[in-house]
């Protein structure tokens, strides 16, 4: 038999995760070495891609070679890492640092096997070297240093071992950053007259909690719609991500009789029910017994990156995000992690004073793109669980899940989320705006011709504009029978004037 004359070797994190049998979340990126000696070159697939090296790339045959490669040419993968070093004998670590003890990559390997494991390598801090950053700002949102003398590495990574996500520095993220979205939200809001701002920014407040209970198919009482309300208007004043807040936030916005006092002692999961004890499941949250860790992680994390002044957008990402992935509640989790995007933005300063980003309704109007945002951890993460369903819904996880949620690679939710809020600006706000001002067309031009209650003014437009500019026989009977039949001609003009509304077509 003839040996293929290009055969593609694994390399890297590719191959740790072939030789260690890991069941893992897929890294960002697969390396391989070819036989032949042509250039490097890159495929993409998504926000993935698949990297061919020429030969002289091969790292070697043992393990820290190929975690050696990983570092130097995939970046920090902490979850892999971690499934590696807890199969790892000591002594392998140990003889590869004391081989090459001041090298960069030695040294990131000792310090990362300690750092993820808790346990200490049988090996005598480093006396002489430069420190090296365990993350390179260059390709990472980072954190603030923690210099670790043993190994004389610079800890910046955004959280600790508990919770610590990834977001690499991508072209489309660097883009980004180069917009000044304050500006952008100050241009807009300028086109429009003071007194219609302020009339505004309740109408906005209604609007966000009205679309963040819609994206789950709710619709809640006054009361808990009025709640709602009042917590995002003190949104940029309190700093809601701490075990306390968000547990009161969760028995503020949900039917008291699903109220927790803590975080969930059961399994939950978000799935699609067939009848009959049959269930799609499309995400599995993390086991109960999980949760405190974690949880407490997340709040580390968000102090730590609010310390480090990282992006608003990238920590409301990390934080609201992982939240509705870590579902600690029993109800109340993906209205909490919509909260939480505008309470990080608001206290951050990125959104400016007195105005509201109806982030809720942009997602409502692109739903495909907000789950699809939701499924870049989901998809991959449902297949790595083993679980049952009892007849009744009730779910068990078998296998210890936790790793996948403890470092999640938030890039491509990142990406997603900057495009969220710049449609929020660009499009969402403007429609919002551009309706009120609409509004305020008609309802004066309704008042110079009948004096009514604003209410039957507000009644009358609405039912109006929804039903193309007309207003039907049976609404006209059953609630505008005080009017003539050339006023409300009259009134029809003006609604259909206001908001450009065309002759619906018979």
């Amino acid at each position: 038999m003839h040996k293929r004359l290009h055969e593609n070797k694994p390399v890297g994190y590719e191959e740790l995760i072939r030789r260690n049998s890991l069941h893992v979340l897929p890294h960002y990126v697969t390396s391989f070495v070819t036989e032949g000696m042509g250039r490097r070159h890159t495929v993409i697939k998504d926000h993935r891609r698949d990297e061919y090296y020429p030969k002289p790339y091969y790292p070697g045959d043992n393990l820290c070679d190929h975690i050696t490669f990983a570092l130097k040419h995939e970046g920090v993968n902490l979850e892999i890492l971690s499934a590696i070093f807890q199969q790892t004998p000591a002594t392998e670590i140990e003889g590869h640092v004391r081989s090459t003890p001041t090298g960069k990559y030695a040294r990131l390997i000792w310090f990362l096997y300690e750092y993820l494991t808790g346990k200490e390598l049988d090996l005598e801090p480093v006396k002489i070297a430069n420190y090296v950053d365990l993350l390179d700002e260059e390709f990472y949102f980072v954190g603030q240093k923690e210099a670790v003398s043993r190994q004389k590495v610079n800890n910046n990574l955004l959280g600790d071992r508990r919770y610590s996500p990834m977001v690499r520095k991508t072209e489309a993220l660097k883009k980004y950053l180069e917009i000044n979205f304050q500006k952008r939200t100050e241009d807009v809001v300028g086109r429009y007259p003071e007194d219609l701002l302020q009339r505004a920014i309740s109408y906005l407040y209604f609007k966000e909690t009205k679309s963040s209970f819609e994206i789950e198919r709710a619709t809640p009482d006054q009361k808990r719609a009025a709640r709602f309300v009042e917590l995002l208007k003190s949104a940029d004043k309190t700093n809601f991500f701490t075990k306390d807040n968000i547990i009161m936030l969760q028995q503020a916005i949900v039917d008291s009789r699903f109220a927790n006092e803590d975080f969930r002692k059961d399994q939950n999961y978000v799935g699609q029910s067939l009848g009959f004890g049959r269930e799609i499941v499309h995400f599995i949250s993390p086991r109960p017994e999980d949760l405190p860790d974690l949880m407490e992680g997340m709040f580390k994390c968000h102090e730590m990156m609010a310390a480090s002044r990282v992006h608003p957008v990238i920590a409301a990402t990390i934080i609201a995000f992982g939240f509705v992935f870590m579902h600690p509640f029993d109800d109340g989790n993906g209205r909490i992690h919509r909260f939480l995007i505008h309470n990080i933005l608001a206290t951050t300063k990125f959104t400016p004073d007195d105005i509201i980003f109806p982030v809720s309704a942009t997602l409502v109007q692109n739903m495909k793109h907000y789950d699809e945002t939701l499924e870049l951890f989901s998809k991959p993460l449902l297949p790595l669980i083993d679980y049952d369903i009892t007849d009744t819904g009730e779910m068990k996880v078998n296998n210890d899940t936790s790793l996948h949620y403890r470092f999640i690679d938030m890039t491509a939710i990142a990406e997603r989320m900057f495009w969220f809020i710049e449609t929020t600006i660009e499009k969402e706000l403007v429609s919002e705006l551009d309706l009120l001002v609409n509004y305020s067309k008609a309802k004066s031009c309704i008042q110079d011709i009948v004096d009514m209650p604003d209410r039957l003014i507000d009644l009358f437009i609405r039912i109006c504009r929804e039903n193309g500019g007309r207003l039907s026989q049976n609404k006209r009977k059953s609630l505008f029978d005080m009017l003539t039949d050339g006023e409300v001609v009259s009134l029809e003009e003006c609604v259909k004037k206001a908001f450009s509304l065309k002759e619906p077509q018979l």
